[in-house]
């Protein structure tokens, strides 16, 4: 049996590589465990999720709650940057999923960005390519018209 992964604090942030964040200076992160970090930030369009490892049935809960808490500030557009995911499973494709429509029922625009190869597959061969509003960059999907 695998060890039981310990939740974050919920306003804990940690120092993002230089690598991996982008250049906006409100970039903050939540460490979510060794095999998901989750990122957020906003820029002058969108509320903008950055996932980066595994998003999977062990590692769903601190993007789940990222998602949420972003849905519940209502911005007009939230995009995930999924350009770091390496894998995803169905639950995680089912996440993307439920926070698209819970975003429709906002009326909160929703954009996935920069799909990894695996996403981008895993998004072809279940036929959600063609649900989903897909851009090749954070940049392209907030600036997409509505």
């Amino acid at each position: 049996m695998p060890a039981e992964k310990t939740m974050p604090a919920e306003n804990e942030s940690v120092t993002v590589p230089p690598t991996t964040a982008p250049s906006d200076p409100s970039w903050t992160g939540v460490p979510s465990g060794p095999d998901l970090a989750v990122h957020t930030y906003t820029d002058s369009r969108a509320a903008v999720c950055a996932l980066a490892g595994d998003l999977d049935i062990e590692t769903l809960a601190p993007a789940r709650s990222t998602l949420d808490r972003l849905l519940a500030e209502r911005p007009p557009l939230l995009v995930v940057d999924l350009a770091q995911v390496g894998f995803c499973d169905s639950s995680g494709l089912n996440l993307l999923l439920q926070t698209r429509m819970a975003a429709a029922a906002a009326d909160v625009g929703f954009r996935l960005a920069a799909p990894s190869v695996t996403v981008q597959r895993l998004l072809e061969l279940t036929c959600t390519d063609s649900v989903f509003s897909l851009h090749p960059t954070v940049e392209a999907a907030s600036a997409a018209p509505r």
